[in-house]
């Protein structure tokens, strides 16, 4: 097709100046039509480049039959310009092409995401023209490839080295990086030690694979030849070996290689600057990447994000949540990555007012449809435990991806709604996404809450399978929860102990604490001697076992098990409760009389507790000290920390308006009970989140179906 024919559209009308009009125009080798072409090309001015191709058309019918060079500076305006298709027609339309040709409109389909493209204009170039491509055009095919043109890339590979193009450093440098993001990282090593002639660059390359693939060993070994090769590092390098550092948590490491830094020539830019403080942060020296922070001359959004990821990270929520403010304070717009860190933050201290803000803030921001926003509010609301607000927010993402789908997934799976959770699994495989690692966990942990055994061991030896996902502790764990649910112990010990894996101390808890609920009291002693073998420290292993020696009078054994945390130092943390109303945390302890409203709190407690009484409520004093009257026992457990914070909620809310009591510990079997009733007589919705999970109560019932 001849470029004077393409549509009127494709070439835009311009208004002929008597200068532009002359036939010397390009006469003058300062006007040459190729170096005119680059300069539009290179300020992406269209309108301009346009002009000079028009130009040419009306002065010199027959330039595109001669002068191959224009037609390529042609196409590679248009591909800068991002105007492919048009480029495209260019190249159509030229009656020889040269391999420059070839490689500007490859590198243009590259650069808009079409690697399909750029593989068979490759084979159309060596199959049907017979043009030999060179350096540049095999690295550039090969760079094009993705994780699902990996065989693609292998067969170029293979063209490379039959046409001895391996060796040059661009096509080495792209090699390792497809089989760096291919997850073949051995195969990216190979070249590296095979293929002589290796610059910072192909290290770079390399390091950066194996951290993607958390091949921390073999990228350690890396940066050993590294320094033992003498290599000067450049920029690159710093954040990636600052990356490993954070990924080994090695902070003597990273303070050697900062210091490195500080003795050589290399500018501390953003880049740097931001991969320090995630350093130390991953490392868990907060205060050494604030001090870093504080000193930068300047900071823009990624710095301040590092910084409160980092506080994030160590679990300094309200500190990362006051340097927002501080980022406001500078007039530093947020992004996504902000955010999220912030939404994870409101998360971590269950404030759902807070959360609310930020939410606005995200939306003013034009953050609205941003997937990892979403990702994040999904799980901070959840967190928080405003079930429908996940749900709308999930219902008005237009775009998704896995990590969207796990939130939603492990989100309702967390608060004991095992149906909600399977129909939405059912969904994302509907959408045609692939489940990984994390979907499984959401998906055997909701068959557990609906003691579906047969349908989780089909999810765990099947499907994981068909995906091709080793299972791993948590999913072994996932497993021990649904038969311990389930009532059927011996077989969760039976899987235990037939499965030669590392066991973890949560692992074993859960099968101690089924132990506790199902009142199997000699299989959990058993199971508590040997954690505390394993755990001598393990404060919660204590409680279930003093707790289960109670439920059976055993009081001797219940002096020895705390005399016994006396003797080791092992301390019960007190338990605290608390509640957000009108944007101010309510903090209460047991028996708390420090509240200003004390007095009206404990009275609307005893109202309460008599309300439920004759709905059956009978104090649990079982395991009490058994060394103080009973009535002294009623009196402490009518008084524990959630029943305090339940009773202050209802007082300050008004009707109808759910209440969200956060708890640092398990909640106690009398609590649980008791506001199972207190929300029938109130008829209130009551969101209690333990250190276990989420209690959602409602008209008497509790979501956990008392398994907690």
């Amino acid at each position: 097709m001849s470029i004077l024919k393409l549509p009127i559209s494709d070439i835009m009308p311009v208004k002929f100046t008597p200068f532009l009009s002359r036939s010397d125009f390009f006469a003058s080798p300062h006007q040459d039509p190729i170096k005119l072409l680059k300069v539009a090309a290179d300020a992406k001015n269209l309108i301009f480049g346009r002009t000079i191709q028009a130009h040419l058309t009306i002065t010199n019918h027959n330039y595109r039959d001669s002068k191959v060079n224009q037609l390529n500076s042609l196409i590679n305006l248009y591909v800068k310009c991002g105007e492919v298709s048009i480029a495209r027609k260019v190249f159509d339309s030229m009656p020889r092409r040269n391999v420059v040709s070839w490689s500007t409109l490859m590198a243009g389909y590259m650069q808009n995401g079409n690697p399909s493209e750029v593989f068979e204009l490759f084979k159309k170039m060596v199959l049907k023209d017979n043009i030999l491509p060179n350096k540049y055009v095999i690295a550039t095919v090969i760079s094009s490839c993705n994780s699902q043109m990996y065989v693609e890339g292998k067969q170029c590979h293979g063209y490379a080295l039959k046409s001895g193009l391996e060796f040059h450093q661009y096509v080495k440098n792209a090699l390792i990086q497809l089989y760096s993001k291919c997850s073949d990282v051995g195969a990216a090593i190979q070249i590296l030690y095979t293929v002589p002639g290796n610059d910072i660059f192909c290290y770079n390359l390399v390091v950066n694979g194996l951290l993607q693939h958390t091949h921390m060993r073999e990228a350690v070994d890396v940066l050993k030849l590294i320094i033992s090769k003498g290599i000067e590092w450049n920029s690159a390098t710093y954040v990636t070996i600052f990356r490993l550092c954070a990924s080994l948590k090695d902070i003597t490491l990273g303070k050697q290689v900062h210091a490195q830094m500080l003795k050589s020539d290399i500018d501390c830019d953003v880049y740097i600057g931001s991969s320090i403080i995630d350093m130390y942060g991953k490392c868990g020296n907060v205060l050494s990447g604030r001090t870093f922070f504080d000193r930068l001359q300047s900071r823009n959004v990624v710095s301040w994000t590092s910084i409160m990821a980092a506080y994030f990270q160590n679990e300094f929520f309200e500190e990362a949540l006051d340097l927002f403010s501080k980022m406001e304070i500078d007039r530093i717009p947020p992004n996504e990555y902000t955010m999220a860190v912030l939404f994870n933050s409101a998360a971590g201290l269950s404030a759902l007012c807070l959360g609310d803000q930020l939410h606005a803030r995200a939306e003013k921001s034009g953050l609205k449809g941003n997937v990892m926003v979403g990702n994040a509010l999904i799980i901070m609301y959840f967190k928080s435990g405003d079930i429908l607000a996940a749900q709308r927010v999930f219902s008005n993402m237009t775009c998704c991806d896995i990590i969207t789908w796990n939130a939603i997934i492990t989100g309702h799976s967390h608060h004991g709604l095992g149906k909600e959770a399977l129909s939405m699994f059912q969904d994302m495989m509907t959408t045609g996404e692939r489940p990984n690692y994390v979907t499984f966990i959401g998906v055997i942990s909701a068959c557990a809450h609906l003691k579906l055994v047969d349908e989780g061991f089909y999810y765990f030896n099947h499907l994981m399978k068909q995906f091709g996902i080793v299972p791993g502790l948590e999913h072994y764990t996932c497993i021990v929860g649904l038969l311990s649910r389930s009532g059927r112990l011996d077989e969760a010990e039976n899987f235990m102990r037939s499965h030669q894996i590392n066991w973890d101390v949560v692992s074993w808890r859960t099968l101690l604490n089924a132990c506790y609920v199902h009142k199997h009291y000699d299989k959990g002693k058993q199971i508590a001697e040997y954690l505390l073998q394993l755990e001598p420290r393990d404060v919660g292993t204590y409680i279930l076992l003093s707790n289960m020696h109670a439920r059976v009078r055993r009081w001797d054994r219940v002096v020895e098990i705390r005399k016994l945390m006396r003797e080791r130092n092992v301390k019960k943390e007190p338990g605290v409760s608390w509640l957000e109303i009108r944007n101010v945390a309510h903090v209460f302890t047991s028996e708390d009389i420090k509240h200003p409203d004390a007095n009206l709190i404990y009275e609307n407690v005893k109202n309460l507790l008599s309300k439920i009484r004759p709905l059956g409520y009978v104090p649990d004093i079982d395991n009490v000290l058994h060394d103080i009257e009973d009535e002294q026992k009623v009196n402490n457990l009518s008084y524990h920390s959630e029943k305090l914070a339940v009773a202050y909620g209802l007082m300050k809310t008004t009707s109808g308006t759910p209440i969200r009591v956060i708890k640092n510990l398990r909640m106690c079997d009398d609590c649980h009970t008791a506001i199972k009733l207190i929300s029938q007589v109130a008829n209130r919705v009551i969101i209690v989140r333990d250190v276990n999970r989420f209690h959602h109560f409602q008209n008497g019932c509790c979501s956990c179906g008392d398994y907690w």
